[in-house]
């Protein structure tokens, strides 16, 4: 009886080690991506500057992908290279001006 009780023991302390390396392994992963990837952000990240993220990352894929570019330039009725001028241009600030922050 005494030895079922200190294997469950022993397990229950593996378990919980290899689940703890686990997280530990996650979180040297996320803060590796956030060192190599300016868009996957952090923890102090603002919503404004996730969401400008995301649109950078979307313009510039339309614009280094000819076939959506030339998509959207049919759809807007616009030469290919304007549309690129435009696309170019609203990444400076895809989401307007961030918005002031109040002090407490």
């Amino acid at each position: 009886m005494q030895f079922n009780f200190i294997c469950c023991l022993i397990s229950r302390v593996l378990h919980n080690r290899i689940i703890m390396a686990d997280k530990l392994r996650a979180q040297q992963q996320l803060e590796q991506l956030q060192t190599r990837y300016v868009g996957v952000g952090h923890a102090d990240t603002t919503k404004h500057e996730w969401v400008s993220n995301v649109h950078r990352d979307s313009l510039a894929s339309y614009i280094g992908h000819p076939a959506m570019l030339e998509h959207f330039s049919v759809a807007f009725n616009e030469p290919r290279e304007r549309v690129r001028m435009q696309f170019v241009d609203k990444m400076i600030q895809p989401c307007g001006p961030p918005k002031e922050k109040e002090e407490i």
